[in-house]
């Protein structure tokens, strides 16, 4: 079934003449990547997997309009980028900095395929591990954990200062690894 579906043009067109064993093989192929990526924005599972799903029924449901020269992987993270907006704009208003973040985020996807991607969230990963231990847990406990620097400052039996200290010369490492996309890259992880 790979072979049969592995040109782009084969796959649209299997799509859009209702075969189920292409719409099966999207499924199959795409369905983790763009989990993975809608978590991403989400920080929740099951409104990742919504997410997808829905993606997934457009597709079949608008199948006919598929355009043959489109690129299946960009339409489908675009729509899984485009559905994660509509539902987030129905919960609550879009604060001017995440829609900022947000939008370069979007356009970063649309420039990279979906290996790209995953190397950039690798490479985030790996520099996040590389920074000096006392700065990556206290870098950790803002970021991932969401706490704020008094309460890390408190749990850390550490001053407020030296707290900022710490996450100001691990934005420094991370800048300096990563480049000037490294806030963007940082909310694709820790949002």
């Amino acid at each position: 079934m790979l072979e049969l579906y592995s040109d782009n043009t084969q796959l649209i067109h299997a799509l859009k003449s209702g075969d189920p064993k292409a719409y099966t093989f999207l499924v199959n192929t795409y369905h983790h990547k763009l989990c993975v990526y809608a978590y991403s924005f989400t920080h929740d599972h099951s409104l990742s997997e919504d997410i997808v799903q829905n993606v997934f029924m457009r597709i079949w449901n608008k199948r006919k309009n598929l355009k043959e020269d489109f690129s299946i992987t960009s339409l489908l993270y675009k729509s899984v980028y485009n559905e994660f907006i509509d539902q987030y704009r129905s919960q609550k208003t879009v604060y001017p900095l995440e829609k900022k973040y947000i939008d370069a985020l979007n356009d970063i996807v649309e420039n990279e395929d979906e290996h790209s991607l995953e190397r950039i969230i690798k490479l985030v990963k790996r520099e996040i591990q590389n920074l000096p231990p006392k700065c990556k847990e206290i870098f950790l406990l803002s970021k991932e954990e969401g706490l704020t620097n008094i309460e890390i400052a408190e749990y850390k039996n550490l001053s407020i200062k030296s707290v900022e200290a710490h996450i100001t010369k691990a934005y420094s490492i991370l800048r300096d690894s990563l480049g000037e996309n490294t806030n963007i890259y940082l909310f694709l992880l820790f949002r």
